[in-house]
């Protein structure tokens, strides 16, 4: 399983970016996926998941500002991303799991900063 993450980059407080992350295989065959984020000397933490259901679980700290999509067809989940903090800034994840079995993204940098 490959996931190929991309769309991260430097915003000013209060603006936008979606990340992509594109899957080697159908996104059906995962239980979940989605993105999860790290900042310098905190601890990884959950951004937002959906399952093969289209339950979504979002993180505390992004909900009401970041939204989580999929497109089946192109084997692909989205991260929208709103009303960016500086406290966002964070190497995103995104993530694909399989029973017990986790698949990571080689991890795109968001900053913000203005």
């Amino acid at each position: 399983v490959q996931l190929q993450a991309s769309g991260g980059g430097l915003v000013q407080p209060g603006g936008s970016l979606r990340l992509s992350c594109a899957a080697s295989r159908n996104i059906f065959d995962f239980n979940d996926m989605g993105w999860y984020r790290q900042a310098p000397g905190k601890e990884r933490e959950l951004v937002a998941i959906i399952n093969v259901g289209a339950a979504i679980n979002y993180g505390d700290s992004v909900k009401g500002r970041f939204t989580i999509s999929r497109d089946n067809a192109k084997n692909t989940v989205y991260l929208q991303m709103n009303s960016l903090k500086p406290e966002d800034t964070a190497v995103y994840h995104c993530r694909a799991r399989i029973l017990r079995n986790q698949y990571w993204g080689q991890g795109t940098q968001v900053t913000v900063s203005s």
